[in-house]
């Protein structure tokens, strides 16, 4: 089928239909909260909040990291469904969270629509959203939509299977996450150098085909759990996805939608501040670099004062926030979240500035709307 001849429809998620298959990422910290997800949703798609120290800006953060970030999912879904009450809002939270479990059900029982969960296998994900909603894995019955985040046909086996064997159901949606996608990445820095997705010229050096093969082979992956389990389990596919010909593209591989993170930071709904928002609009392609995380994989980030100290030494962590389940205060490289909070509020030179492959091409401040008609109708 050629591009021509493709339609943009609407994205059914189970009981869920959105008008536009587009899901706006998770970015954390505070660069996705209620204002951004809300615009997403109010416009026909999926707004997705970061639950990354979400209660960052709460008085009682310091005191108590946890207590502060699980009111904070409460009062941000709150805020979102006030800007779209009929739109579908949920959340984005990483399985290497420390508490992972309580961010988890917390989100269900705030009412979230769906969660979409990376940042490792969210292997036990289904069982902490049965508990939360008073079951005991009847997947039928389950109000809060749920997807895993994957990069290779290898790890959607993994956790389709695991799914299956634990706890006889199947996710409700598949996002696959590419190697030109932003923030943290599912690939080993060997793998990204062997799609050619390493570079500050990723634009012309990605291996696009090879990858497109790993996604087709997902979708015959995922097909079969939805086979047995007799009902359809949308693939949205992500990273790299910045107009509506890449839009097209990825329809013609056989998605079902798409998500796009970095296109929306350069909103005027986007939570995060004018200054952060700038260091897109700035930023040239080779200003675009690899860099490794705390969270112990590669990440993509816009090169700053900041990384450049980080590549000089270790940055001692003078407070540790309790965020990661698997980060050793005293040999982490610096703190993660202390440079993600400086990216939110805007003191860049002590801040990391993730963004996706694509962030030098934001020339200008859009509205969600115009960012979603783009996509959608070109």
């Amino acid at each position: 089928m050629g591009q021509d001849t493709l339609q943009i429809k609407p994205l059914q998620i189970g009981r869920l239909s959105a008008e536009r298959p587009v899901i706006q990422g998770g970015m954390g910290v505070g660069i996705s909260l209620s204002s951004l997800a809300g615009a997403v949703a109010k416009a026909g798609g999926i707004g997705i909040i970061s639950t990354a120290q979400i209660g960052f800006k709460r008085p009682d953060f310091l005191k108590n990291p946890l207590e502060a970030n699980l009111k904070a999912i409460h009062e941000e879904l709150k805020k979102a469904r006030r800007i779209a009450p009929e739109g579908i809002i949920g959340f984005n939270i990483m399985v290497a969270t420390r508490e992972y479990a309580s961010y988890v059900k917390e989100a269900v029982r705030a009412g979230a629509d769906v969660i979409i969960s990376g940042a490792g296998l969210p292997v036990d994900m289904p069982k902490f959203v049965a508990e939360a909603e008073g079951q005991e894995n009847e997947a039928s019955k389950r109000r809060t939509m749920l997807a895993p985040i994957v990069s290779s046909i290898k790890s959607a086996l993994v956790i389709c299977r695991m799914w299956d064997r634990k706890y006889k159901t199947a996710p409700d949606f598949v996002v696959v996450e590419g190697p030109r996608a932003g923030g943290h990445l599912g690939f080993s820095r060997e793998e990204l150098s062997a799609y050619g997705a390493d570079t500050a010229d990723v634009a012309h050096t990605y291996d696009r085909g090879r990858y497109d093969e790993e996604i087709r082979g997902i979708i015959r992956v995922v097909k079969e759990f939805a086979a047995k389990y007799k009902k359809k389990i949308p693939v949205i596919t992500a990273g790299g996805v910045f107009n509506h010909q890449d839009v097209l593209h990825e329809m013609e591989l056989g998605a079902d939608g798409v998500q796009v993170a970095t296109r929306f930071v350069t909103t005027e709904e986007c939570d995060a501040p004018m200054a952060y928002k700038k260091t897109y609009l700035d930023a040239n392609e080779e200003d675009i670099v690899i860099v490794k995380s705390p969270v112990g994989m590669p990440g993509r980030a816009i090169r700053n004062e900041f990384l450049a100290r980080v590549a000089k030494g270790r940055l001692p962590v003078e407070r540790c926030f309790q965020c990661l389940a698997h980060c050793d205060p005293a040999k982490t490289p610096y703190c993660i979240t202390k440079a993600l909070i400086n990216a939110a509020e805007g003191k860049l030179q002590d801040a990391l500035l993730f963004c996706g492959s694509n962030a030098y091409r934001c020339k200008r401040i859009e509205t969600v709307s115009e960012v979603m008609r783009e996509l959608c109708e070109g």
